[in-house]
This record gives structure tokens, sequence and C-alpha cells, in this order.
């Protein structure tokens, strides 16, 4: 299939504002690219001062409206988006093959995790409860319930688009607030005018869904406006920064899901061949770039050799090439950009004495699965966030150690720890520092009613997913009402 016919004609130099696809004049469009072959898949319309007004004016009109509709209407425009979605579920993953470069397992998941994210949030419709308060006078009767927060901004990046920005709208729509997507310029179509098209067709009313794709300074314009009441961001630590920073001094609630420099453990009791085959997972899968890859890979010295040996047997048996034409297990980088950044990593880690046992050959974008040993706790490999397909791997001799290793960093996103003993593994789960711990798993998992985030540099605000999505995007409000007759002394 040409991956030209996959963008609507209507997508085209276009944003979605209120209901309605809005040609942009030519100059301001930015071409997206098909990531393996570099051809054009079509022109993106680049937002403005102007559009983010528009938009921001119509999702502040739309949002008390939306709020008012009884939780049936929300549930019901959601399953509607979950229906499309599966309807339209090959093209969702042609098209995510193409913008993102991933293989066509990895697209699959995204759509079907995306649809268990809208019909997961159709049910959060009917949870929102409210609560009646104690009072010191009897006379008072005080209840506490829940209001949608508003208008929500939310910036999406290129890894995962489709279900990083349905995991924001779906429970942000149902709980009653809007929404105004700035997708990733990697992905302004499957993470953007793609799903505006689905809430379109199923009815969703003007304004509630804004998609505006625009440059850095339509970001930084978006985050400051005073017509958004909540930022949700996933994105690199320090982007996520500066968005705390504006938002902080505007008291305004954010919410960031932020990078990770995640370990996978394998300790001394663990089965070596199941230990390899996670650790090949959660390392190399979409090219090592996801906030829940494991970078570092943490192994007993009693496994180390083995383990080693074993998991550069399987980076060696992985095609790399073009997902759309071949069948391979890794597709290219997201961009030169990324490609460079990683190529610089390990290059400056193997100068510091880091020895590279099986890959770390680039061909453009395509970037072969890599081992590397002999890594020390100062080199980059070890502090940075890769966000490609390295897999560097240090022993180490006891669970305290282990411990040791795997705290040190200032990310706490998601870590994985391997064993025959169950309760040894809980144990040292309760020792980690992060946001999500998963015990014989890989690290790169995720489910729609689960906590998804982080602590330290991984993460500031709440939680996504099940009923965390209730604390993120509601505020509560206490409303008394005095029953009896009052003496107050003034």
């Amino acid at each position: 299939m040409d991956g030209s016919t996959l963008v609507k004609d209507s997508w085209r130099g276009s944003v979605f504002v209120d209901g309605d696809y809005r040609p942009l004049a030519q100059r301001s469009g930015l071409d997206v690219l098909e990531k393996a072959t570099g051809d054009v898949l079509g022109v993106a319309g680049l937002g403005g001062v102007a559009e983010l007004e528009e938009a921001l004016r119509g999702a502040r009109i739309a949002q008390p409206d939306w709020a008012a509709q009884p939780y049936t209407r929300r549930a019901e425009l959601l399953r509607a988006v979950a229906a499309l979605l599966q309807e339209s579920a090959q093209s969702f993953t042609e098209l995510i093959m193409r913008e993102t470069g991933s293989i066509r397992g990895k697209a699959e998941f995204e759509v079907q995790l995306a649809t268990e994210e809208l019909l997961t949030a159709a049910s959060l419709a009917s949870s929102v409860t409210g609560e009646i308060l104690p009072s010191s006078d009897p006379h008072r009767f005080s209840v506490c319930e829940r209001i949608p927060v508003g208008v929500v901004a939310l910036i999406t990046p290129w890894n995962f688009p489709l279900i990083l920005a349905t995991r924001v709208i779906a429970p942000a729509v149902a709980l009653g607030n809007s929404v105004v997507l700035k997708p990733s310029p990697e992905t302004p179509f499957s993470g953007g005018l793609a799903i505006a098209d689905l809430f379109a067709k199923a009815g969703a009313p003007a304004g509630l869904l804004q998609v505006v794709l625009g440059d850095q300074e339509f970001s930084e314009a978006l985050v400051a406006h005073r017509d958004v009441d909540m930022v949700h961001f996933t994105g690199s630590t320090a982007v996520g920064a500066k968005i705390a920073e504006v938002a902080g001094s505007q008291l305004k609630r954010v919410s960031l899901e932020l990078g990770g420099n995640n370990s996978l453990t394998v300790l001394d009791d663990a089965d070596l061949d199941t230990a390899v085959m996670i650790g090949a997972w959660s390392t190399f899968h979409f090219q090592g770039q996801t906030c829940i890859t494991a970078g570092r890979h943490l192994v007993h010295r009693d496994l180390f050799d083995g383990y080693v040996d074993r998991l550069a047997e399987r980076a060696r048996a992985i095609a790399v090439g073009d997902p759309s034409r071949e069948p391979v297990g890794l597709g290219p980088m997201i961009n030169q950009r990324q490609a460079d950044r990683a190529a610089r990593i390990l290059h400056d880690s193997v100068a510091m004495g880091a020895t590279v046992v099986e890959g770390g050959v680039i061909d453009g974008l395509f970037f072969r699965p890599t081992i590397v040993t002999g890594i020390t706790t100062d080199m980059p490999l070890w502090k940075e966030e890769i966000f490609a397909p390295i897999a560097p791997i240090m022993s180490f001799t006891d669970d305290d150690e282990a411990i040791e290793l795997i705290n040190d960093t200032d990310y706490g996103l998601v870590n994985s720890v391997l064993t025959s003993d169950e309760e040894r593994g809980q144990r040292l789960a309760r020792r980690i520092r992060s946001g999500m711990v998963h015990i014989n798993d890989a690290t790169c998992i995720d489910e729609p009613s689960a906590p998804f985030g982080g602590l330290g540099r991984s993460g500031l605000g709440g939680r996504i997913g099940g009923a965390a999505n209730l604390e993120e995007f509601t505020e509560r409000r206490w409303i008394s009402a005095q029953r009896g007759s009052l003496a107050y002394p003034y």
C-alpha cells in the first residue's frame, strides 16, 4: 500500500477545530515522512496564534455543556469511538507503521490498547461519586463532589502516538473535560488528525476535541494560555521541567510523564533462558524508543557470562529493515537526530572503556541491536536515557548491591526483577525507588486499569490509568447547606 494514500485529503495542511478540518496556507505546512524510506506521507498544517486562540475558545465553550451531559452520553461517545477504531484497525496499523517506523506487531498492539483505553474510560464516566461529609454542626449538610478540571492541553510524543493521546483524551472526556491536542510533528496524523476523525464520525460535539499541530513557540503559548486549566505532557524530562516552571508560576495543574533510566535485574535464581527473552524484549522492542525500555541490565555474577552470550545470540537473530516491505524485528529510528544521539552515547562509553559484544552497526536510521559490557557508573550508557536498541550489562554480587545500582539514578519510572522466588522479588520491589515495579515480566508493559507514572525526574503530578484517572482529571468541590437557624456574633 502506498503510504501517501493512508493520509486523507482533509488532513493535509489542516487543523481540526470546532468539528471541522480547516486548511492552512501552504507556507505553514510541514512534510511528514515515512521513516523507513524518507518519502513524504503528507503535508501537515502548522497552526499559529490565530488557530490557538480559536481552538481554546471553542474548547472553553464546549466544556460546560459537555460536563452537563448525562454520563450515559459520555460513555456512549467513547464506545462509538472504540467501535470506529476497531473498524479502521488496518488503516491505523499501516499509518502507525509508516509514521513511526514500527513493526506491524507494535502498531497492532497500539490499536488494540487504544481501543481498550476507550472502553475502560467509557465505564469511568459512571464512576464519579460524591461523599457525605461529617460536620460539627448537626444542622449543616455537607457533601463533596467531583467536578471536571476544565480545558486540558495535551502535548504528546511520537513513539506511541495513538495510545499516548487516547489514554488522556478518553478519561478526560469521560469525566466532562474538553481537550486541545498538540501532537508530535513526527506523527501528526496517527497521533492527531486521525483521532479527530474518529471523534467527529462518532458524533462528538464541536470543540470537545481540538487538534492543532504547532511549533515550539505554539507549544509554549498553549501551556501558558489562561484558558488552559491543566497541561498533560508526555516527553523528555528537560521539556517537562520547562512546562512545570510555566504551569507552576500560574498555579496551573500539570501532569508530566517523562523519561526513564530503567533497570532489568536478573537475580541468581532466575531462569536464564526466560531472563534473556524478557531482557531482549525489554530493550529492543520498537528500537528501544520508549520511556519504559530497559536501559540497564543488572545480572548476578553467577549468570553474567551466560546471559551476555545468549542475549548476543538473540540480538544477532533479529532482522532490521523496512517493516512495511519485509518481515523484520526492528524498523528504523524515528529520525537522524535520535540515531546520532544514540551513536554518540555508545561511542563516548566505548571511549571510556566499554566493550561492544554485539551490534553497534548503524546504517542511516537502521540501528542493529547492540550488547555492551564493561559498563561503569560514570559512563553515558549508565547515566543517560538511551532511547535506542542498546543493552548495557553490568554484574552484581548480592541483593543489596543490586538495589544500590538500581536506585543509582535520578529517574524513577519502572524496574523489573527476575527471580524464581516471588517473595524475594516482592521484598526487593519495595526497596526500589520507582513508580512501577514488575516481577518476572518485562519493563515495557502497560494496562488501562493500572496507574502509570514515575518518581523523581520521571514525572510530576498524578497517574494515568484506571481509578487514578478520577484524581487526574477532576477536582473536589465542597458544598454545604445550613438547615438550622444561625447566630453569628456580627
